[in-house]
This record gives structure tokens, C-alpha cells and sequence, in this order.
């Protein structure tokens, strides 16, 4: 092989890499195209055993599809991520992302040296959340009836589970919903045949462990074990030994002595993370005490917060009945529901907490419902934290037209870069469009004009009607902090797949075959 064809051949193998990647990136993002905005439809997802999910929420279609592509895969995982950072947005995000990706490869395939588009795709990036940035608008109360529009949104347009997400957003207080280390979205539970309702306190996701125990109590103290509930074992050869079946004898006589002790102490209801043993649950059915065990360790510490208990092991039920007295929590009710399988505790002695409970008429949408009202949640929460934007879209397309003047400024090769971030910002905005029956590039335009003339980010589309309209004074909003994670999720998997530069599939060594140097 001749040296020009050894380059030629680099530089195939590179330009083929590259529309590897963003066909990947364009079939990813095309797989959920129809499902953005308030026309969006659903997909029907079925498995090789004929399972059925039917879903619009694009990290869930995205983790259902079966993708050997390695930039693909990196496309879901920055959706993953948008997920588990803000809750909401990863269809913006892979949209985003795949437009970003396609102009990139169209710029690097006409002569633009990566190294340049990626420095204009980071500067573009850097002035868009600027832009938008500057455009958000902060919520100061929970009575803004802005919030309710962004639970709305979020929610597939289900008015039921906005007002229940706002209710119970109102129970928790605004103060613990910017806390960092609060998560909103997971007081959402969903569940067959249930009515849906919010509440101040949790839900246990068991029963007691007997039908003789009581399925409701009002003024319940509250005894946590992180831990099971038997006594200290003895192996059988120390219990072959008088020494050992003495100690075997003072272990369960102790024991004993605990039960009786917590039934003396007036606690009403037993929770554990691990099993319960026959004597124990007799001990509790006699003295009228509820039990339930193999609780999970998340529900454990939302019993804890709720109801002030503190968690303890075994041995701590040695100690005093005053000393353990300071470990009991309190609910003013605990109610068991047999038909859904669960147990509710109302009103707990420690901090707020509330439990949004959607109900679902089948066991098929129970998932659905509950992927919808906790993305509503975590809207909320998101705009609570970091203030609203203009929706439909219109943000996108005002941070465009700022990108558009940037690029211009610029003038060197780095602005081909920043042309990727403008065209992948119209990429919502087009789909939205789309979806709901228009022709995209029309209403566009349309929006591009009004938004110059009126020199206003807030001017979009009406998707019912088509019209022109300022979206933010209609209450068409999504939280600032989806918008800028998810163009930043968008610009850090574009650079990561555009820097690839060639692809190789690693298989394992054959130690066998490896000669030996010796």
C-alpha cells in the first residue's frame, strides 16, 4: 500500500466513524421526535416475551430500546443523567443532542477542524445559558399560579395530578423543596385501584404480619428496629454444653422480657427492615400491637423523618424502659388498606412529610402514572429552585437568534461550532410544530419576527390554536435549571462523540495464545 493511500485510508476511517456516529445520533433522537409537546403521542414499546409498555416520557423509551451502538449508548446515558440530576427534560436533551451531533459531522465533513467546532459548540454554549439565564423569572410562593402551569406541563396535561403535586409541594413547604439534598419527586407513589389523594405522612408498601393484629390505630408510638427481631442465637454444640444451654436459657428468658417490655412501654406499632420471628409476632397479636417487617431501607427513613423515631438494633432493647422511650416516634394514625396491599401512617411527630398517592385504574398504567406525576414534581421543584422560562420552544429559539449574532461576531472557524448550539436550538421548537399539526419552518419564522419586533424571548406558539402569542403571560413556562442542564447534557455528549476519532471493538485476550518471552 502506497503512502497517499495509507492517509486516504485514515482519513476514511475517520470520516466513516463519524457518520457512524451521528446516524446513531439521528436514529435516537428521530425514535422520539413524536412525542414532544402538549400533542406529543405516545409509543408502544413491546419486548421479545411480548411485554407492552406504552409511554411518551423519553427516558423511559430510550432506556427500553435495545442499542449496541457505543455513541448511542452515550446519548441514553446524558438522557439518564438529565433524569437523575433535574427529573424532567431528557427528550429536550436527546433532541438537543442529536441535532447538535448532525451539524457537527456536516461541519467537520466539509473541512472544519474538529478542534475548531468544538471550541465554538463550548463558547456557544456558555452564551446560551447566559441568555437564558437572564430571561428566567423566580418564583417566590407556592400560591404563583405559574407553578401549577409548570405541574401541568410536565404532567402530560393532567390537571388532577398538578393539583396533587401542588398540594402536596404546599404540606412539605418551600423552604425544604430548594434544599439540595430533597428529593420531590420521590413522595410520588402510584398504585392499582386506589383513590388518589395527598397526605401528611408516608406509606409502607406492606402489612401486618397477621389478621389477629389491628389495621387501625389512632396515637401510635412508634418503635424502629434497623435490624431482625429474635433472639441472640446459640449454635447447637454450645447449647450441648451446661454452660451454653444456660446461656441459651438467660438469652431467651431476656428476650421475652424485651417483648413484654415493649408492650409495657404502650407502643402500638413494630417496624422492621428485616424478619420477625413466631415469637415476637405472638407476643404483639396478645398485646394488640401492629408489626410489620422487611420494610425497605427508603421507607425506613421516611418513617424515621415522619414520625421522630430514631432506628436502633436488638440490643438496644437491653437498655432501660425511659432510655429506649427517647427512640419512639408518633404517628396520630396508622391505617391499613388489605385490598391495595399497603400501610399509611398519618401525621407523625417529626418532620412534614407529604405522600402524593396517584391511583390507576390498571396495573398496566400504574408505571405511566407514576413516571408522569413525578416528573410534574420534579418540574415543581426545579422551578422553585432556579426559576421559569418561556416554554413551547421559544427560549430555544430567542437563544438562537442571540447565537446567530455571536457567530457573526466571531468570524473564525470557531464560529462553525457555535452555528451546531443555534441549529440544535430550534430542534424543540420544530418538533413541537410538528406535532401539533403545523408547518414547522412557518411558524418559525412567524416567531423569529414577532420575537425582533417585540424584542421579547416570551413570544411563541400557541399549539391549540397556531397563533402567536407571549407564552409566558399565557402560562406556557418550564424551570430555567431542565433548559440549561439539558443543552448542557446536549453540548458534553456532542463533544465526547465528536472527538472520537475511530472505533474499535476490544475483545478479550487469549492468554493461551500469547507467546512466551522466556
Amino acid at each position: 500500500m502506497t503512502e497517499k493511500n495509507l492517509v486516504n485510508g485514515e482519513v476514511d476511517q475517520k470520516f466513516q466513524t463519524l457518520l457512524s456516529n451521528a446516524n446513531a445520533a439521528r436514529v435516537i433522537s428521530q425514535a422520539i421526535e413524536g412525542t414532544i409537546g402538549p400533542k406529543g403521542l405516545d409509543i408502544m414499546m413491546v419486548d421479545k416475551f411480548g411485554d407492552v409498555v406504552i409511554s411518551n416520557d423519553g427516558v423511559t423509551i430510550l432506556k427500553l430500546m435495545e442499542v449496541n451502538h457505543p455513541a448511542a449508548r452515550m446519548i441514553i446515558n446524558a438522557a439518564k443523567a438529565q433524569q437523575a440530576e433535574v427529573g424532567d427534560g431528557t427528550t429536550t436533551a436527546t433532541l438537543l443532542a442529536g441535532a447538535m451531533i448532525s451539524v457537527g459531522a456536516e461541519q467537520v465533513l466539509k473541512g472544519v477542524p474538529v478542534t475548531k467546532v468544538i471550541q465554538g459548540i463550548t463558547i456557544g454554549t456558555e452564551h446560551c445559558l447566559e441568555v437564558i439565564k437572564s430571561q428566567s423569572i423566580k418564583i417566590e410562593s407556592l400560591d404563583d399560579e405559574k407553578l401549577l402551569n409548570v405541574a401541568l406541563i410536565a404532567g402530560r396535561g393532567e390537571m388532577e395530578l398538578a393539583r396533587l403535586v401542588i398540594e402536596g409541594a404546599k404540606i412539605v413547604g418551600i423552604d425544604r423543596l430548594i434544599a439540595p439534598d430533597f428529593t420531590f419527586c420521590d413522595t410520588v407513589v402510584a398504585r392499582e385501584a386506589v383513590e388518589s389523594k395527598v397526605f401528611t405522612g408516608v406509606l409502607i408498601n406492606r402489612e401486618p404480619l397477621n389478621q389477629e393484629m389491628p389495621l387501625s390505630l389512632d396515637n401510635v408510638k412508634i418503635l424502629l428496629l434497623n435490624d431482625a427481631l429474635a433472639p441472640e442465637e446459640v449454635d447447637s454444640e454450645a447449647r450441648g454444653t451446661e454452660n451454653g444451654f444456660q446461656y441459651f436459657l438467660r438469652n431467651q428468658e431476656q428476650y421475652q422480657h424485651n417483648l413484654n417490655k415493649i408492650a409495657a412501654m404502650g407502643v402500638k406499632l413494630v417496624v422492621t427492615d428485616r424478619s420477625i420471628d413466631d415469637i415476637a409476632e405472638q407476643s404483639f397479636s396478645d398485646a394488640g400491637i401492629m408489626a410489620i417487617q422487611r420494610v425497605s431501607r427508603l421507607e425506613m427513613e421516611s418513617i424515621a423523618k415522619s414520625s421522630g423515631a430514631r432506628k436502633i438494633k436488638r440490643s438496644a432493647l437491653n437498655k432501660e424502659a425511659e432510655m429506649l422511650q427517647k427512640y419512639l416516634g408518633f404517628a396520630e394514625k396508622v391505617e391499613v388498606d388489605q385490598k391495595a396491599g399497603h400501610t399509611l401512617l398519618y401525621n407523625g411527630g417529626g418532620e412534614s412529610t407529604a405522600t402524593i398517592l396517584i391511583g390507576a385504574a390498571t396495573a398496566e398504567l400504574v408505571e405511566e402514572r407514576e413516571r408522569i406525576a413525578r416528573d410534574a414534581a420534579a418540574a415543581v421543584q426545579a422551578a422553585l429552585q432556579k426559576g421559569i422560562v418561556p416554554g413551547a420552544g421559544s427560549i430555544e429559539i430567542w437563544a438562537a437568534q442571540n447565537l446567530n449574532e455571536l457567530a457573526w461576531e466571531l468570524r473564525g472557524m470557531s464560529s462553525y461550532g457555535v452555528i451546531c448550539v443555534k441549529e440544535a436550538l430550534l430542534k424543540p421548537f420544530h418538533c413541537i410544530a410538528q406535532n401539533s399539526g403545523f408547518n414547522p419552518l412557518e411558524k418559525m419564522e412567524e416567531v423569529v419576527a414577532a420575537q425582533m419586533k417585540n424584542a421579547s424571548g416570551s413570544i411563541g406558539m400557541d399549539c391549540d390554536s397556531g397563533e402567536i402569542i407571549d407564552v409566558m403571560e399565557a402560562g406556557i413556562v418550564d424551570p430555567t435549571w431542565v433548559k440549561m442542564y439539558a443543552i448542557k447534557t446536549a453540548a458534553d455528549v456532542t463533544v465526547a462523540i465528536l472527538k472520537i476519532n475511530t472505533i474499535i471493538k476490544m475483545t478479550a485476550l487469549d492468554v493461551a495464545k500469547v507467546p512466551n518471552m522466556e
